[in-house]
């Protein structure tokens, strides 16, 4: 039980009530210009520009700002030239902490990141030093009180799914990014409940921290996740359901 699963579904339930929907918008008006920068603004014809404007319906966000941040990513409106950056660390514990962001200002947000590591127990390391340690894959989190796993399994694996695995109060269905989509949209084709679903970079290993050290790594993931610069931050910490429930409820 690595823990990652159970705070992915926090994650996803504190973004769904969240204060700071500011802050979230910001985020998914990055993803949508760079995705249409990258593949076009045809979300037919480009899948992360489709996903991306998905979340941004889930949070909410008006249909207005998806139009003109795709219209930034495309050119046909003037907006800041976003790049994509990613950055490695360790934690406390010895963890490995790889996470993606987009900035306008790269020498800004690597400072920032790395005072975020010191003041949290970690420190930043070479590019290459902890990406080996994680794989590009998609994730659908079910807890295990909204479907059966025999059934949840069938439906997964005959869209296309790696596996699902028990991890503790969830079951967890990785995809390869390519079969995302489709395994998702058969999931929630049957009416399943998703907890939390994303395509990431999941650790191939774990470490184990517990006690002072499993609270300072939730809360060094907690604030690299909280920079508007950062989208994403995988961590292959394997730490108790307990310790990340109690510190989502503030210890």
């Amino acid at each position: 039980m690595s823990g990652h699963s159970k705070w992915a579904s926090i994650k996803h339930k504190k973004a769904a009530t969240d204060a700071k929907r500011g802050k979230i918008f910001t985020r998914l008006i990055r993803e949508i210009s760079l995705a249409a920068r990258a593949g076009g603004g045809d979300p037919d014809k480009n899948a992360a520009l489709r996903k991306a404007i998905t979340d941004a319906k889930a949070a909410n966000m008006p249909a207005d700002n998806v139009k003109r941040a795709i219209m930034k990513g495309t050119g046909q409106l003037e907006g800041a030239t976003y790049e994509e950056v990613s950055y490695e660390g360790y934690g406390p514990g010895g963890v490995a902490v790889f996470m993606q962001a987009v900035t306008d200002n790269k020498n800004r947000t690597v400072s920032e990141i790395r005072h975020i590591f010191q003041k949290c127990g970690g420190q930043m390391s070479e590019k290459g030093s902890v990406a080996w340690m994680f794989k590009r894959m998609g994730y659908i989190d079910v807890e295990k009180a909204k479907a059966s796993e025999d059934i949840l399994m069938d439906i997964a694996l005959t869209a296309g799914a790696d596996d699902l695995k028990d991890e503790g109060s969830l079951f967890e269905v990785t995809t390869s990014p390519e079969k995302f989509e489709a395994v998702l949209e058969a999931v929630k084709k049957a009416e399943i409940e998703i907890a939390a679903s994303e395509v990431g970079f999941l650790p191939q290993n774990y470490v184990k921290v517990e006690g002072k050290e499993a609270q300072q790594v939730l809360r060094l993931v907690e604030e690299l996740e909280d920079h508007d610069d950062v989208q994403s931050v995988s961590s292959n910490f394997d730490i108790s359901e307990e310790e990340i429930a109690s510190f989502s409820q503030g210890g």
